[in-house]
C-alpha cells in the first residue's frame, strides 16, 4: 500500500507555464490575475497521483513539491 501523496507549491518560483494545469487541471489551477499556479487540492485522490507527478516533472520552474507520507 502506498501512502498519501502531499503536494505543495512555490508561487514566488512560478513562470505562469501553465503546464500544471493542463496535466492535472482537477489539482491545479491559474490565477486569473497574474497566472500563477493556484493549488486546488493539497492532498490529492489517489486516482491524481500519476498526473500530478507528471505536472510536477513538467513544471518548467520547477514550482511543485511532491511528497509521500
Amino acid at each position: 500500500m502506498s501512502g498519501r501523496l502531499r503536494v505543495a507549491v512555490d508561487r514566488d518560483a512560478c513562470c505562469g507555464s501553465g503546464n500544471c494545469v493542463r496535466t492535472a487541471p482537477e489539482v491545479f489551477d491559474q490565477d486569473d490575475a497574474d497566472g500563477l499556479v493556484v493549488l486546488r487540492l493539497p492532498e490529492p485522490p489517489e486516482s491524481e497521483y500519476d498526473t500530478v507527478r507528471e505536472a510536477a516533472y513538467n513544471c518548467p520552474a520547477a514550482a511543485i513539491e511532491v511528497t509521500e507520507t
